[in-house]
């Protein structure tokens, strides 16, 4: 079961706003209804809050890690989502934080799966 306490996080190193995107190419769970394995992409944007208010972002080993905890698990590509985006959302406290996921297709369907929290600038909301 994924744990969000793997999570680790450190101090954002700027006060004026910044945007950080991560990428992970080889996310994988378990689909719960046929037991086959699902490939995706998971796509972190975020602006971390100034480092005066407390702001933080997300420590690549562990994103890894917590992110691998998926390969077994027996999960909807939407629980997916909104469970990467309140981990993250409750470890960093971003100014705002989108995830997005990917998922390779099967039976002649991708989908894709977007969670917010806080308000995401237009720009980013691709």
């Amino acid at each position: 079961m994924p744990d969000a306490r793997t999570l680790e996080a450190f101090p954002t190193p700027a006060e004026s706003p910044f945007v950080v995107e991560h990428f992970a190419d080889e996310f994988t769970s378990v689909c719960p209804k046929t037991g086959h394995p699902d490939f995706g992409t998971v796509t972190l944007r975020f602006q971390p809050r100034p480092a005066g208010a407390g702001g933080t972002c997300v420590e690549l080993k562990s994103l890894k890690l917590y992110l691998q905890s998926f390969r077994n698990e027996g999960i909807y590509y939407e629980a997916v989502t909104n469970r990467i985006r309140d981990d993250l959302a409750a470890l960093m406290k971003p100014a705002w934080l989108l995830v997005r996921t990917d998922w390779r297709g099967r039976g002649g369907i991708r989908s894709v799966v977007r969670a917010t929290h806080g308000d995401v600038p237009q720009a980013w909301q691709q």
